[in-house]
């Protein structure tokens, strides 16, 4: 892997990178949160089309050609260059502070491109910057090329989504005073909105934006991978209080529901009761990341066209290995649905209990309400005893 410097630029077929690879940034920023996006450009180095710009509340380009996997301090983005449409001339890497400080308080920072560069830079390489361009991909005599830029920039997200000429969506619209006539169409506004769910009891409520319904609801939980020691691995090991070799951090995504009709039951990898999306009970989990290897975490999909069969949803998840407790994990779940902005949960708790209820999804007359829990709790039973789903348990393990 070849390490760039900044302004050192070079042709991906020259680096052997093909049409399809990953770009991955990661930076350590202490105490802050930082939002990482890709800019879609057009020959002008505008954003023409603001479904190209991707990060937290769009993660994804039209057809997939940029999609994003993110979580705090880092982010993967497959890209299909291939499929870009030829009015995409450049794509933009950048990153932003959310809260307090400057680009001067960051670690360490890198950006990868696949297996063939790394770029680095750390909190000195800045001054009072808020935001910085990382690198580029752009079209030069019918070749792709990697920039690497490493620029800082005064503003935050807001003030990158300006200086490409993108329009942040207002806050509320106001109906006209008199009628008009009708504009020529114009690409939707960038929501920069996300909404983060701080204290236990925070609450957001949100309307349908279509006639079906909500759309695909997608609950993600992505953490720290990294062990912080050689905890004891599974149920049985930590009642024992046997110790293992350091493994990765293995946490576990899961729900427990209840149909409009009464129906309860549960979702989760214990079991391997990973549910269905377009059949009862309309809740599916794609997968159980064993080894903490995987970028996205783990993914819980819930049916929002048929969210008037489900009464709710309570999202859980546990420490199945890796860490002694909460904090150490890093953990973050986001709740994203189609033309809404995300709800944020962080898993923050130095508890050393080893399940936490993280959030309850309600249908409340229609609306889709989203409440933080942030209880801690022992185990499965005593979790379903607290919130009134009424399932009957036994132990169990993955193995």
């Amino acid at each position: 892997m070849q390490t760039f410097s900044r302004g050192q630029k070079g042709k991906l077929a020259d680096l052997g990178v093909a049409a399809t690879f990953e770009v991955r940034i990661d930076i350590q920023a202490p105490g802050g949160t930082v939002d990482i996006s890709c800019f879609g450009l057009d020959a002008n180095e505008r954003l023409a089309d603001d479904r190209y710009m991707v990060f937290y509340n769009q993660p994804a380009s039209p057809r997939g050609e940029i999609a994003a996997t993110l979580a705090p301090g880092r982010a993967s983005f497959r890209i299909d260059l291939d499929a870009l449409p030829p009015t995409i001339a450049k794509l933009v890497f950048t990153a932003a502070l959310d809260g307090a400080g400057t680009m001067r308080d960051i670690g360490t920072a890198t950006l990868r491109l696949g297996d063939a560069v790394a770029f680095p830079l750390t909190g000195a390489d800045f001054a009072g910057e808020r935001a910085v361009m990382f690198g580029e991909l752009y079209r030069r005599d019918g070749q792709w090329r990697f920039g690497a830029v490493g620029q800082g920039f005064d503003g935050g997200m807001s003030a990158l989504l300006k200086h490409f000429g993108g329009v942040e969506a207002p806050a509320a619209s106001a109906p006209a005073a008199t009628p008009a006539a009708a504009p020529a169409p114009a690409a939707k506004p960038v929501s920069l909105s996300k909404i983060t769910l701080e204290k236990r009891g925070d609450k957001v409520s949100l309307d349908k934006r279509r006639d079906s319904g909500f759309g695909r609801i997608h609950v993600n939980l992505d953490w720290h991978r990294q062990p912080a020691a050689a905890p004891a691995r599974g149920f049985f090991g930590k009642m024992l209080g046997t110790q293992q070799p350091a493994r990765g951090v293995d946490l576990d995504l899961g729900c427990l529901y209840q149909l409009a009709d009464g129906t309860p039951g549960a979702i989760q990898a214990l079991g391997k009761r990973w549910g269905s999306f377009d059949a009862r009970p309309f809740i599916h989990l794609d997968g159980d990341d064993r080894t903490g290897a995987a970028d996205g975490g783990e993914n819980l999909y819930i049916n929002g066209d048929r969210f008037q069969e489900i009464r709710r949803v309570l999202v859980f998840a546990f420490i199945y290995d890796g860490v002694a407790n909460w904090t150490q994990t890093d953990g973050v779940v986001t709740v994203r649905l189609p033309d809404q902005p995300t709800v944020e949960v962080r898993l923050d708790n130095g508890t050393t209990q080893a399940m936490c209820a993280i959030a309850m999804i309600e249908n409340l007359g229609g609306r889709l309400q989203v409440t933080k829990l942030a209880e801690y709790v022992a185990d499965h039973r005593e979790l379903d005893q607290k919130y009134g789903f009424g399932l009957r348990w036994k132990v169990g393990a993955k193995d």
